[in-house]
C-alpha cells in the first residue's frame, strides 16, 4: 500500500513536520526536536498513524541535507524505524550516512549505514564492544534522492539503497516476535524529506 505523504498522516516523536515540497515533488520534511537535539540514535522520527508492521517490505524514498547549523559530526543522518512500539520506546531502526559516502576517509566510508535497535543498542554500543555486522558503506550522498527498501521477516532483515543490497541484519535485538510502528528517522543536523511510503505487509 502507498500512503499519502502528508503531515495529517503522521505523528511527530521529538520532530518538528511539515509539507513541504523539494526537487519539484511534494514530500514530507521531518527535523530533530530541541529536546534530544545532541543525543544519538534516539527516538526522534514521525510516526504513520494507524499502521501495525511485522513481517514485509518497506520501501521508501528519502533525501537528507545538511542544517545551516549543523555540527562538523552531522552527517546527514536520515532512516527509517519499524516495529516501534506504542510507547515509542523500543524499536528497530536503519539509516545512512550521505557524507561518510563522499569522503575519502575509508574509517568513515566504512559507516555508511547503521542498524540500530532502541533503547540500548546503538552504534556507540556496538563500536564499544567491537561488534561487528551493523555497518557498511554505501555510494549514495546528500541532496538525492535515494530508493531505500526494507525486507523483513522474523529476526532477520535486508536493508538496499536504490536497489543495491546495503546491509543484511540477522538477529534484530527485539526478537522475530516483535511489531509495532513506522516511522521516518532523522537524527542530528539533518534536514531530511521523504516521499512515496510503500508498504507490503506479510501478516
Amino acid at each position: 500500500m502507498l500512503y499519502t505523504m502528508r503531515t495529517d498522516r503522521f505523528r511527530p516523536v521529538h520532530v518538528e513536520m511539515e509539507d513541504r515540497e523539494t526537487e519539484g515533488v511534494p514530500a514530507l520534511r521531518v527535523v530533530k526536536g530541541q529536546e534530544k537535539l545532541m543525543r544519538f540514535d534516539e527516538n526522534t522520527y514521525a510516526r504513520l498513524e494507524g499502521v501495525t508492521f511485522h513481517n514485509g517490505v518497506i520501501r521508501v524514498k528519502l533525501l537528507s541535507r545538511l542544517l545551516p547549523d549543523a555540527p562538523d559530526f552531522a552527517r546527514g543522518f536520515i532512516g527509517i524505524v519499524f516495529r516501534a512500539d506504542e510507547r515509542d520506546a523500543a524499536f528497530e531502526s536503519f539509516y545512512i550516512r550521505p557524507t561518510n559516502a563522499m569522503t575519502d576517509d575509508p574509517v568513515r566510508r566504512a559507516h555508511g549505514c547503521q542498524y540500530f535497535s532502541y533503547p540500548g543498542y546503538t552504534f556507540a554500543y556496538f563500536r564499544e564492544f567491537g561488534i561487528t555486522g551493523y555497518e557498511a558503506p554505501i555510494s549514495c550522498g546528500l541532496d538525492e534522492w535515494v530508493t531505500l527498501e526494507a525486507v523483513i521477516r522474523g529476526e532477520n532483515a535486508v536493508f538496499s539503497l536504490n536497489g543495491k543490497e546495503a546491509l543484511t541484519v540477522t538477529g534484530l535485538r527485539h526478537g522475530p516476535d516483535a511489531s509495532g510502528g513506522i516511522g521516518l528517522f532523522v537524527d542530528i543536523g539533518t534536514e531530511g524529506f521523504f516521499r512515496d511510503l510503500e508498504i507490503e505487509a506479510e501478516d
